[in-house]
């Protein structure tokens, strides 16, 4: 019995499957005073602000009846009829970011991404280094400095100057044994961008790679990882894709898979075809399954089924970022940055966020964080507000408007 691939992902609900994504309300062009998208094409209840999207961002309605099909199938099969078959989910997210399919696998979230570059890339810890920076994410610094601990993996790290970090800084710790730079291309706590292309060169020009975590800014501005020249990169799906928990993305370029960036586990996922040689009429084998690996990105990565149900709202809301376009996403939000940091330090907030940033979040410092979470809880403004800071983080649906009551309220 020979099972391919798109049949097994057929049989586990289409996952790969090529079909339409209906559903898709109209996009509204931005005029002042109103969303870039129209607010009925999100379910947030009547009265409640929600600026929060780098926290997690809510899924069109259109999403989540999708989703709602896939449960009420998963709870009541054969007496409700499967869901439509979904969109190329791998393709769509390659076409946001300019990759080749075969660049693209799934991962469950960014964090996994990050670990299989790592671990695939082979690390010499007694001769080769890591070099980050100290604004990015918690999760992967967390791992970089366990390997550091446990395996004597030489880490250095940028420090930031101005909730900045600057190429030169990075330039001194990058030398011919640097194996990887990692960074995340928009900073979750602060904003700050990186410039990727700069990044990319310095690492070429030293022989080593680039990995970006790039979960802050897939969906809210434009990438191409081909002009950027990032070698990899990975997010999650429930922030910016408008997505859901437990599926997300990572890109490695091709010419790196099992040349630079090798498998370090396996699942019959990964198998581009696979023969079993035990049942009634199979053909006699040594062995109870054959199989080819696939040279694909997915074939290097995933072992076994995802999380098909998030990948039921991707089908809708991937095809809905890319309709408002990621270029239009970033400049709807500039005016609603540039109030922030115009009347933020006004109200006692200093800004922590460079003001020549374009990225869909901004943060600035706190005082009294109980008392400001307390404001915002009577006037339902919904923004994560820290110990030591608020971020701020507007997307398509938000307007001038609802900066405004912010704004009224923190006064």
């Amino acid at each position: 019995m020979t099972l391919s691939r798109r049949e097994a992902l057929a049989r586990l609900g289409g996952l790969g499957v090529l079909g339409a994504a209906p559903g898709i309300n109209a996009v509204m062009s931005g005029r002042p005073g109103q969303g870039l998208a129209a607010k009925g094409d999100f379910a947030i209840p009547d009265g409640i602000t929600y600026i929060n999207s780098a926290y997690t961002h809510p899924m069109p309605v259109a999403a989540l009846d999708a989703l709602r099909s896939w449960a009420e199938f998963r709870a009541r099969p054969g007496a409700v009829s499967a869901p439509k078959p979904l969109l190329d989910i791998k393709a769509e997210f390659a076409r946001l970011i300019n990759a080749k399919d075969s660049e693209v696998c799934f991962v469950p979230n960014t964090s996994t991404g990050e670990n299989l570059v790592v671990n695939g890339l082979d690390i010499d810890y007694s001769t080769q280094n890591v070099v980050t920076d100290a604004l990015h994410f918690e999760g992967a610094l967390l791992h970089l400095l366990s390997l550091k601990a446990r395996k004597g993996l030489d880490l250095r790290i940028v420090k930031p100057k101005d909730w900045r970090i600057d190429l030169a800084d990075m330039e001194k710790l990058v030398d011919r044994k640097t194996r990887l730079i990692e960074v995340s291309a928009v900073a979750m706590d602060t904003g700050f961008e990186h410039d990727l292309k700069a990044v990319s060169d310095l690492a070429q020009a030293h022989g080593a790679y680039v990995y970006a975590d790039i979960v802050q800014a897939a969906g809210n501005t434009p990438i191409d990882v081909k002009a950027s020249g990032v070698d990899c990169c990975a997010c999650s799906s429930f922030k910016w894709l408008m997505g859901d928990f437990g599926l997300g993305f990572l890109y490695v370029k091709e010419e790196l898979l099992d040349r630079v960036i090798n498998r370090t586990q396996y699942g019959y996922y990964q198998a581009s075809a696979l023969e079993s040689h035990y049942l009634p009429g199979d053909a006699p084998g040594e062995f109870p399954y054959s199989w080819e690996l696939s040279p694909s990105a997915t074939g290097h990565f995933e072992v076994g089924t995802q999380a098909i149900g998030a990948a039921h709202v991707l089908s809708r809301s991937l095809p809905y970022i890319r309709k408002l376009d990621p270029e239009r996403i970033r400049a709807h939000r500039q005016p609603l940055l540039r109030k922030l940091h115009a009347e933020m330090p006004r109200l006692g907030f200093p800004a922590l966020t460079p003001a020549d940033c374009t990225s869909a979040l901004v943060s600035f410092s706190v005082k009294d964080a109980k008392a400001v979470r307390d404001r915002l809880a009577r006037a339902r403004v919904n923004v994560r507000v820290s110990e030591r800071y608020i971020r701020i983080s507007p997307s398509v649906f938000n307007d001038l408007g609802d900066v405004d009551r912010l704004l009224e309220a923190l006064s």
